[in-house]
């Protein structure tokens, strides 16, 4: 292998799958949730309001680096209609919610190809992504995509408790793969959380344009822009010194 890079690292959402934000499904997860919990009592519309005004807000919080603990705010959720659930009951809650945003979650078309061809150079893969689902259901998730087998390694914001663009998840990641960060390219869709994330953690960084233009001012600009998944591999091709 040439000198100069070892590992290629991707974000998840709007990298390797289109995340398509459904408001619907809000409640649909609620429904689906409550119906694993096999309790009575839980009133759906009255937990779902309660839940999008005092929770929902705090999901996805700007520029903030500690991930939330999101088990215990469907607890303290669930608390507040009288239901003191297990760790068994919980956890079946989380998995049917999780699995109603299922038809949010579109695959990209050339995302199997992309890692393959990379995994055929000799390079190896990683994703860092920022979830607040458990760890055991996104990696639920990358079995179901196909992706498990074809990424080395899987860093989660739910399982580092810190979210990207900390320093932390990246080098949760790197030191799973045994790669130094100079010797990696990042590729997201994200200007601050993933290229600026990064790049200070000292990759080189690609911006993925082919679901998503972000334009976040906090963030800085990637040494590469790919608008197809090709672009990605062209690349890592040329880092090699194949071009």
């Amino acid at each position: 292998m040439a000198a100069g890079l070892e590992a290629v690292l991707f974000d998840w959402g709007d990298t390797l799958f289109d995340f398509v934000w459904d408001d619907a499904l809000v409640e649909a997860g609620w429904e689906a949730g409550l119906a694993a919990l096999g309790r009575d009592g839980v009133p759906r519309d009255a937990a779902v309001a309660h839940f999008r005004e005092h929770y929902l807000p705090v999901l996805w919080v700007p520029g903030a680096l500690d991930e939330i603990e999101y088990p215990g705010m469907i607890r303290d959720v669930l608390r507040e209609f009288g239901v003191e659930a297990t760790d068994d009951e919980l956890n079946r809650f989380l998995e049917a919610e999780h699995a109603a945003w299922e038809p949010a979650r579109v695959l990209g078309a050339g995302t199997h190809a992309l890692l393959d061809s990379l995994h055929s150079r000799g390079l190896r893969t990683g994703l860092v992504s920022n979830v607040f689902d458990p760890a055991w259901l996104c990696r639920n998730d990358l079995e179901r995509m196909g992706l498990a087998e074809r990424l080395d390694v899987a860093v989660f914001s739910s399982e580092v408790r810190k979210r990207k663009p900390h320093a932390a998840i990246f080098a949760a990641a790197l030191d799973q793969l045994g790669v130094a960060p100079e010797r990696a390219l990042f590729v997201g869709d994200r200007r601050f959380e993933d290229v600026r994330g990064a790049r200070e953690a000292g990759m080189r960084t690609v911006q993925a344009l082919w679901f998503r233009a972000d334009a976040d001012p906090r963030g800085v600009d990637p040494d590469y822009e790919a608008f197809t998944p090709m672009d990605v591999l062209n690349v890592a091709r040329r880092l090699l010194g194949e071009l």
